[in-house]
């Protein structure tokens, strides 16, 4: 029986996704109790020939291929593909802990738990600089959370948490809530389409946080993730900020169907900036970030007012199998 189907989308990062896939072999979990499922985005390296060589590892693997842009295509075909009730999601730069399938099967013997995340822990491609090191260092709680890089570490002791600690790079939930959610919202984008990008997984967090659901997070459930020197730098974080304005006008635009006020979502922006990373005393540039954010959340609610393609993508119910971008809108996005 196939208790897990493990779903990587990927596009053009064929070398990292081979050592993802190497990690999955090495797992406690038996082989013939889980699936591996890839959907690749338009690749155009070696992503093809990567998945036809690591098959063969695998009893059960699957390799789909969609050319639809956005991370949520790649999120929703696997999971229409999946044979499993519990869905497994991972990066395509993650390598996973030996025990990550086992303990996330062992999290949800529990029937109440619906989300199950772990340990993301920084594959560092260079020593960090003083900047980041000092972000990664443990908070008064002793927890290292670092969001902008989806790193976060919660200690060793398995806990109910906030569903917003459960990152899209080590996200497993059930099929069932996935689908009560309406699926994600559209994530990463390329550049060009930016404007169309959403919340993500933050969507689905959400539902599961109104409804008072349970999140679990087991730190065996652990996989490594690589941070690359680009992201290690103020123009990464700045970038992350304005897509963060983004998404946070989306979420604002699909509540009120109007463009909400600036002063009330930037102040809330602020809030919910401080909160999570503390940057009243981060030592990186704080008042950086938050023009960046600013920015983006301006950028796409112009963008909103003018473009009527974008007003109909906010507006959809949601974002499930067959609800792409259509050909006409890439030429706008000049």
């Amino acid at each position: 029986m196939i208790r897990l189907s493990v779903i990587i989308p990927t596009r053009n990062r064929a070398k990292f996704l081979e050592r993802a896939l190497a990690s999955f072999v090495g797992q406690t979990f038996p082989k013939d109790e889980f699936e591996v499922i890839v959907v690749d985005n338009g690749s155009t390296d070696a992503t093809a020939a990567v998945c036809a060589e690591l098959a063969a590892r695998f009893p059960r693997f699957t390799y789909l291929r969609d050319e639809h842009p956005g991370l949520h295509v790649g999120r929703h075909l696997g999971m229409n593909h999946a044979q499993a009730d519990i869905l497994v999601y991972g990066d395509d730069d993650i390598e996973a802990g030996p025990k990550w399938l086992e303990s996330i099967d062992q999290a949800f013997t529990n029937p109440g738990v619906v989300l199950v995340g772990g340990k993301n822990l920084p594959m560092f491609e260079a020593p960090p600089p003083d900047w980041i090191a000092r972000l990664w260092a443990p908070n008064d709680s002793g927890e290292r959370i670092c969001c902008p890089l989806s790193i976060l570490d919660l200690g060793d002791v398995p806990r109910r948490i906030s569903p917003y600690r459960v990152f899209g790079c080590n996200f497993s939930i059930r099929k069932s809530i996935l689908l009560a959610a309406g699926g994600f919202h559209p994530d990463g984008m390329p550049k060009e389409l930016i404007r169309f990008r959403g919340d993500g997984e933050t969507h689905v967090s959400q539902f599961i946080d109104n409804r008072g659901l349970t999140a679990f997070y087991h730190s065996d459930a652990s996989v490594g993730h690589f941070v690359s020197r680009e992201r290690m730098t103020e123009e990464y974080f700045y970038r992350r900020s304005f897509n963060q304005g983004i998404s946070n006008s989306f979420s604002e635009l699909r509540k009120q169907g109007r463009c909400a006020g600036f002063r009330k979502q930037f102040v809330s922006t602020l809030r919910q900036i401080r909160a999570r990373f503390r940057l009243q005393f981060a030592p990186y540039p704080q008042a950086g970030m938050a023009k960046f954010t600013r920015l983006g959340y301006r950028y796409h609610q112009r963008a909103y007012r003018s473009d009527p393609a974008l007003r109909e993508w906010v507006r959809r119910n949601n974002y499930l199998e067959g609800i792409h971008l259509n050909s006409e809108v890439a030429p706008q996005c000049q």
